[in-house]
């Protein structure tokens, strides 16, 4: 296991990184004290297994000495633990920008006596040792949130976890009201319905003769594979944008017949590509 250092300047966005970090899988722990990294890499390491990511945040606000944080990862390094790090830093013009619209002050104002863009050049001064020894160095001056993410992703997950997003596929009857945590909604009413047919009224989707009945058309046949083939398209860019949960909802008159056998034909597709997916069925007890 690879533990992720998080350093860098104060107000370039650390907090902000391991937020999305921590929605990409990593166990993210802010303000690090510095003594304490190499027993805490120590029992992360000796977990077995239970934590897969890890990333610790570690800046000014843990120590005036730069030499300290370098002891502490040779410290990590003896013990067997892996490490990387990130360096996340801005522009001064950007920083002191973002410190007066948030009407913080500066660490180095606090503990030095100095002016705001003074502290932030001494903080670049005093980290320059540890970004030139960084694996990753990302520069937040004018990235907006999604490029971040997309930043992060691309450095941290894309390779080992390229499918890393939860679908949930839901069924439901529009008589019934559209589920309010929808992302996407695909009306299926178009399609013929069973609940007119001789037998099939009291079955459901899930049943095989329903799911028959509805597959045996042409253009549900057509429209399954334009539907599939739109969210295997889609699903990539969705995880690119940062978005790792995505609720996907297909509704019929009544939410028994045909949304349940669409939805359960989607779900099979999406599993089968790799995808994290749950399927369920709203108003499939609700009767026609």
């Amino acid at each position: 296991m690879e533990i992720l250092i998080i350093s860098g300047l104060s107000g370039a966005g650390k907090s902000r990184v391991a937020a999305i970090l921590e929605d990409m899988d990593y166990y993210c722990v802010d303000n690090m004290p510095v003594a304490m990294m190499p027993k805490f890499a120590e029992l992360v390491n000796g977990a077995r297994g239970r934590y897969e990511r890890v990333a610790m945040v570690t800046d000014v606000r843990a120590t005036r000495n730069i030499g300290e944080l370098f002891d502490a990862l040779e410290g990590m390094k003896a013990l067997g633990c892996e490490y990387r790090i990130l360096f996340v830093e801005a522009d001064v013009a950007t920083i002191v920008k973002r410190y007066k619209e948030t009407r913080r002050r500066h660490p180095l104002e606090a503990s030095e006596g100095l002016q705001l863009e003074n502290a932030v050049r001494s903080e670049i001064a005093l980290l320059s040792p540890l970004r030139s020894q960084a694996d990753d160095v990302i520069d937040t001056t004018g990235l907006t949130l999604g490029n971040l993410q997309r930043r992060l992703f691309t450095q941290f997950t894309q390779g080992t976890d390229s499918k890393a997003i939860g679908v949930s596929v839901k069924s439901f009857g529009f008589k019934h009201g559209l589920p309010i945590e929808a992302d996407l909604v695909f009306d299926v009413r178009f399609l013929p319905n069973p609940y007119y047919v001789s037998g099939l009224h009291g079955l459901s989707g899930l049943d095989d003769a329903v799911k028959n009945y509805v597959f045996d058309f042409e253009q549900t046949r057509k429209f399954m594979e334009t539907l599939g083939g739109m969210m295997e398209f889609l699903l990539p860019y969705y995880i690119e944008e940062g978005k790792r949960y995505l609720v996907v909802c297909i509704g019929c008159t009544g939410g028994r017949h045909r949304s349940v056998a669409v939805a359960q034909a989607l779900a099979e597709r999406l599993s089968g590509a790799g995808y994290a997916v749950d399927c369920i069925h709203r108003d499939i007890d609700k009767g026609g």
